[in-house]
């Protein structure tokens, strides 16, 4: 019987909330209404589901929930400076691209990571190099490469291979 099921809802979230939206979009419950939402919430996710890639699992929730407040903080603070960079005089600023090494090698924390700062105003993830040995940032302005490269991988990477312990 679990075979059945998984095969007639292999995401069942997502079926689940492709109904949901379906129905809040057309603010309707009328029977096309929700004969449409019935067959977009089954097809779309047995045709995307070969597709989905497992992803890593959070091991500490509660560090996850630190590092969304602390990345909060980050994106506050850094929309302060990038304004006060941004008004001051041109010259001022040193924009330039930067090498971090990876220490995980996981897609979906990679991918957090990368998410995380192109969030912050400022810094922009730019590209992850084949073999996941490397992200390359764009930053607006970099006094020391070495010291931000330290930064981003301790306030950044390090709660992340906590958190999803990779």
């Amino acid at each position: 019987m679990s075979q059945v099921v998984r095969k007639v809802l292999p995401l069942p979230l997502h079926s689940l909330v492709l109904f949901t939206v379906w129905l809040l979009l057309n603010s309707s419950a009328d029977v096309s209404t929700i004969t449409v939402a019935v067959f977009l919430a089954l097809f779309i996710p047995i045709l995307l589901s070969p597709f989905c890639v497992p992803l890593t699992p959070i091991k500490k929730p509660m560090a996850a929930v630190v590092y969304l407040f602390k990345l909060l903080l980050d994106i506050i603070v850094s929309c302060i400076q990038v304004s006060i960079q941004v008004m001051s005089p041109v010259s001022k600023l040193n924009p330039g691209f930067i090498k971090i090494p990876l220490d995980m090698s996981d897609e979906f924390p990679i991918t957090v990571l990368s998410s995380s700062i192109s969030l912050t105003p400022g810094t922009v993830s730019v590209d992850v190099s084949m073999d996941k040995q490397f992200l390359y940032v764009h930053v607006l302005h970099m006094d020391d490469e070495a010291a931000l490269v330290a930064h981003i991988k301790r306030r950044y990477e390090t709660p992340l291979k906590e958190i999803f312990q990779c």
